[in-house]
């Protein structure tokens, strides 16, 4: 007899044409993430071919009751690490019967202005930092913290190795694998500072496409913590007190930014991000005050600082005392990551290339922070 192991990895290439589509779509608090499948007559390669399809919005909190039919738009075609084959994610944004956006629907306003005469020649580039945290499923408490208790302090757990350091790997490696299989420019993978925090990045990836790699990389998360009974969290502050919040660092450039001349461009498109500094914190993501408070690495939430990158560290320096040694090296590394917007040294060196905007949450939409940072630094004229 089957077991039930044996039916879930089940090729169905090898009997049928048909293939499973599993519709994706972002639910009613913006952050949740739903989905339901069907199955198609045969392989689809392109989201304009595949059917629009529909769901009670009265259940996710997008609809009343009365009148709860809410309309998907397949928009991004994923491969399934799950079912393999021909079969597919479906990443989906949402519309009324009449064909207008419901209100969680971030991505109908971001394609507009990614679709913008003036955003599409400068070819907005996006490389997203996602960090979240692991928790027990029956007490909702960090992986690897002792019930009820702490670790040891923040050090030797960022990129750190060994079964009292790093907790989860095999969650972390078997999502890195399968968003490479989907078809997910999945950049990279790491322990963060607080244990039983990780952060995978995204990128780089082109306007839109940023956002719907993103909300499908964490789909696949959610989805592989669920099979090992392990609750994903992205909220931006999990712990309280003395342990690193999480964050969405979003870095970013422009064809304007990346060819020569372009530090000069960074310094303009930065100067903008002050003057709306406050708007833009609305839309980094809820509960961020909770993280951005001029500590572990953060800038203050009511403040906007951009750091310029120092000169770098002389091969022999003029260390007197060993204080001389810790304030050189505090200068030259630690201090840049206190700051709302950073530029690297490289990219100083060079002229040109890219900055990082270290505001956004780690439940920020990626939809609503990558097309918001390209209208205030490409559209808008101050």
């Amino acid at each position: 007899m089957a077991c039930l192991t044996d039916l879930v990895n089940l090729n169905l290439s090898d009997t049928t044409e048909k293939i499973i589509a599993e519709y994706i779509w972002i639910g009613g608090s913006g952050m949740d993430l739903r989905s339901k499948a069907r199955t198609l007559s045969g392989p689809v390669t392109d989201p304009s071919k595949l059917p629009k399809w529909n769901y009670d919005g009265s259940s996710t909190g997008q609809a009343p009751g009365e009148d709860s039919e809410v309309i998907l738009y397949p928009q991004a075609i994923f491969k399934d690490p799950f079912r393999k084959g021909n079969n597919i994610l479906v990443m989906c944004d949402c519309y009324t019967p009449a064909g207008e956006p419901i209100p969680t629907n971030k991505r109908h306003n971001a394609a507009k202005i990614f679709s913008s005469a003036e955003v599409a020649a400068e070819e907005p580039w996006y490389g997203i930092e996602q960090e979240y945290t692991l928790l027990q499923k029956d007490t909702n408490w960090p992986l690897g913290w002792p019930v009820g208790g702490f670790p040891g302090p923040q050090g030797p757990y960022y990129c750190g190795i060994g079964a009292d350091k790093s907790f989860g790997r095999d969650i972390v490696d078997s999502h890195y694998k399968a968003c490479l299989y989907a078809g997910i420019n999945i950049s990279g993978i790491n322990g963060e500072v607080m244990p039983g925090q990780w952060e995978f990045q995204v990128g780089p990836s082109v306007g839109i496409s940023a956002g719907d790699q993103v909300w499908v990389a964490r789909y696949i998360l959610e989805r592989i913590t669920e099979i090992a009974g392990v609750v994903v969290t992205f909220d931006p502050k999990p712990i309280p007190g003395d342990w690193n919040g999480a964050g969405a660092h979003t870095n970013y450039s422009t064809k304007s930014m990346r060819n020569d001349g372009g530090y000069e461009v960074i310094k303009s498109a930065i100067e903008k991000l002050k003057l709306k500094h406050k708007e833009h914190i609305a839309a980094y993501g809820e509960g961020n005050e909770r993280r951005l408070t001029g500590r572990h690495e953060t800038a203050d939430i009511n403040t906007f600082s951009w750091v310029r990158p120092r000169p770098p560290m002389p091969e022999s320096p003029p260390i007197v005392n060993e204080t001389s040694l810790v304030l050189c090296c505090l200068l030259q590394g630690v201090a840049n990551r206190g700051a709302s917007v950073r530029v690297g040294r490289e990219t100083e060196q060079n002229g040109k290339g890219y900055f990082e905007d270290r505001r956004p949450a780690s439940n920020m939409d990626p939809y609503v922070v990558t097309s918001m940072i390209a209208e205030t630094t490409i559209i808008w004229k101050p």
